[in-house]
């Protein structure tokens, strides 16, 4: 290939070389809005190949409208959970024939805010959020006409469409676990309470807990950040105490981790002397020691559905999407004949 002029080739090469003009170049690349002979076609596409032009996506999404591309926004990539879920969005995108831009917003309002309009700049044909809190604000996506997606932590009241997994049911289910395997004093390592994530799995253990009508001791109940500093500084405090649970439900996978670090830290055996079980299953609950027992998210079912929901034509109602899970057992909560429990949905309060 050779080019006719350093730097980067334009419309203008590409023209001058195939004898036609600028308009015709354009005509070729965009797909319209005239036709052009074959012959002609052809001459353009060995001329694009011989100078090396590289179509402006960001100008040919100006001119038409589409980018094919989708932003993906994080509160933190370097969760496990938010790193595999981006995976399995990524190739639900590819599968459109789409690309995926990705923004990690570090848990920062302002920089979340940031990134959406960096993205719009772009212009991005659809938008999948997960906000750093419970407030998720995706106007400005609104305003501009790009459809936004919402996940896991969700706002029932935003009047945008979301995909997550029910994070009450999937806490109650767990917490019932526990209680089947007999133990009867059981905390929690519950989350962040501004958001809705940590505040439905902290209702799905409580209402848990209150159909087998046993009682919630308050010094077994901490919060914790959703991260294993956050775990593990819980652990300490539970640790401490003059009494311990027999069993821990915490609330997120890298708070177990954490609680894991600080029971090695105090001699606390797991599950013979602390049994726990978690939320979220990804690939390191698995090679933790003791492996730990988890609620297991539709990663794939909820990319699927989300970028389908981007792929709708503008003027669809809003749909909130619930997922199932599944939960996976392993050591950290006691012996299991078997891996794996269906979901269980539709569980009721007290």
């Amino acid at each position: 290939m050779t080019g006719t002029r350093s730097g980067r080739a334009t419309r203008e090469d590409v023209a001058r070389h195939a004898g036609t003009s600028v308009a015709v170049v354009s005509y070729v690349v965009n797909g319209g809005p005239r036709p052009v002979s074959a012959a002609t076609r052809e001459r353009v596409l060995a001329a694009i190949d011989s100078v090396g032009y590289s179509p402006n996506g960001i100008a040919q999404a100006l001119a038409s409208g589409v980018s094919g591309a989708y932003g993906l926004i994080v509160p933190d990539i370097s969760n496990p959970f938010f790193a595999a879920l981006a995976h399995e969005l990524e190739e639900a995108v590819a599968a459109q024939d789409k690309v995926l831009l990705l923004g990690d917003s570090a848990e920062n309002k302002v920089r979340e805010k940031t990134l959406l309009n960096l993205f719009l700049q772009r212009q991005i044909d659809g938008i999948l959020f997960i906000g750093v809190d419970s407030d998720p604000d995706v106007s400005e996506a609104v305003r501009a006409g790009v459809q936004p997606v919402i996940l896991d932590r969700v706002d029932r009241q935003a009047l945008v469409s979301s995909v997550a997994v029910d994070n009450v049911a999937g806490a109650h289910a767990a917490t019932t676990h526990l209680i089947q395997h007999g133990y009867t004093r059981i905390g929690i390592v519950a989350g962040p309470q501004n958001l809705f994530t940590a505040t439905d799995r902290t209702l799905g253990w409580e209402t848990a807990m209150a159909a087998a009508r046993l009682e919630i001791e308050p010094m077994w109940r901490l919060e914790a950040t959703f991260s294993r500093q956050g775990g593990r500084a819980a652990g300490r405090r539970l640790f401490a105490l003059p009494q311990l649970p027999e069993a821990v439900f915490a609330s997120n996978e890298r708070q177990a981790i954490g609680l894991l670090a600080a029971a090695a830290e105090f001699g606390i055996r797991v599950p013979e002397d602390l049994a726990i079980i978690t939320f979220d299953g990804t690939d390191d609950s698995e090679y933790a020691v003791p492996a730990i027992s988890t609620v297991v998210q539709p990663l794939k079912e909820i990319a699927k559905v989300a970028v389908n929901l981007l792929a709708r034509d503008p003027g669809h109602p809003v749909v909130r999407h619930e997922c199932d899970f599944t939960l996976r057992l392993r050591p950290s909560c006691g012996p299991h004949p078997t891996e794996t429990v269906p979901a269980q949905k539709n569980v009721q309060g007290p």
